[in-house]
């Protein structure tokens, strides 16, 4: 049994939908507790006397962290920590340590499964099938939508880090070039194309990168013009990344193939979002789903478990305070 304190886990139903082994993260403290989800006002009662906070999106603020005085530890069972107020945390001695990289196999998977069900207009045949298009054709075959064929196509990337460089290894492998672009904000490299030059040679898009004062509506109007008529525009990043406007726009306009994302700049959405209109050709969005794999789930408990182990020998590792 640890002697390692007790640990609250504000919003574990955000993370376990039942199919998840917490047994290794349970032998870390003397007490786990599990709750599915957590309120704002809630958030400083539950973490009265633990050591440590376990936390997917809930937010941990100054005030949580002044009326916490036992807390020593914030685990994050995810890569981003706009949840957690950092600046909070070091003044008050905490140290906060997230999961990194959990999800490539998962998002990689997600992201060609996008642009796999764009080039072959998937979302249209399944339709017309459902609809007996099939079964009133005078052919054995109905080929009412234009197939693309990726083996020999451009797929550029913004962002070509682990996640990145996945996606670029599995378009590889149907026989794409892959072309790398400059990322908003960071220092330019030989081997990666400024937008302007990107963008008209692509096929296909996708992004990889963080948002932030940079990279916000990175893919705009003027952007979207810039690509070829047929090509398609996957977001498999931050909603944030693309101007949803400008991406609908090109979308009824036509001058975009297709495009897919699986974030929005709010989630869950709220009534208004210019993506979730009801006529908008050849999109498919997808709610925030592309890590979800439980093997990516599974992964965020061994590395939080890890942190946790880390952190009470002296050497925390995935620190961001």
């Amino acid at each position: 049994m640890s002697n390692h304190g007790k640990a609250v886990f504000l919003d574990h139903t955000s993370l376990d939908l039942g199919d998840l082994d917490f047994s290794a993260l349970r032998e870390c403290f003397c007490e786990l507790v599990l709750h599915d989800s957590t309120t704002p006002d809630q958030v400083i009662e539950r973490l009265q006397g633990a050591t440590v906070a376990i936390t997917n999106k809930v937010m941990i603020d100054s005030d949580a962290f002044a009326a916490c005085p036992d807390l020593k530890l914030v685990l994050v069972t995810a890569t981003g920590t706009n949840n957690v107020d950092l600046a909070a945390a070091r003044a008050h001695g905490v140290t906060v340590s997230n999961c990194q990289g959990y999800g490539t196999p998962s998002v990689a998977q997600h992201t060609l499964m996008l642009l796999l069900a764009l080039a072959t207009r998937l979302p249209d045949y399944q339709n017309a099938v459902q609809q007996g298009q099939w079964q009133k054709s005078t052919q054995f075959c109905l080929l009412d939508f234009p197939i693309f064929e990726l083996e020999g196509k451009t797929l550029g990337l913004l962002g070509h880090g682990e996640l990145g460089s996945a996606v670029a290894k599995l378009a590889q492998a149907f026989g794409m070039h892959v072309l790398l672009g400059q990322v908003p904000g960071r220092p330019a490299r030989p081997d990666r194309l400024p937008l302007e030059e990107l963008l008209p040679q692509v096929d296909a898009l996708t992004l990889h990168c963080p948002l932030n004062e940079h990279t916000r509506d990175m893919i705009g109007h003027h952007e979207l013009s810039l690509l070829k008529p047929h090509a398609y525009v996957i977001n498999t990043a931050r909603g944030g990344l693309i101007n949803e406007q400008a991406l609908a726009d090109a979308l009824r306009s036509g001058h975009l193939g297709g495009a897919a994302s699986d974030v929005l700049t709010v989630e869950p959405p709220v009534a208004g979002n210019p993506l979730l209109a009801g006529d908008i050709p050849r999109l498919i969005i997808t709610p925030h789903s592309a890590w979800g794999a439980r093997e990516a789930r599974q992964r965020i408990v061994s590395q939080v478990t890890e942190n946790a182990w880390a952190f009470f020998a002296g050497e925390p590792v995935r620190v961001v305070s």
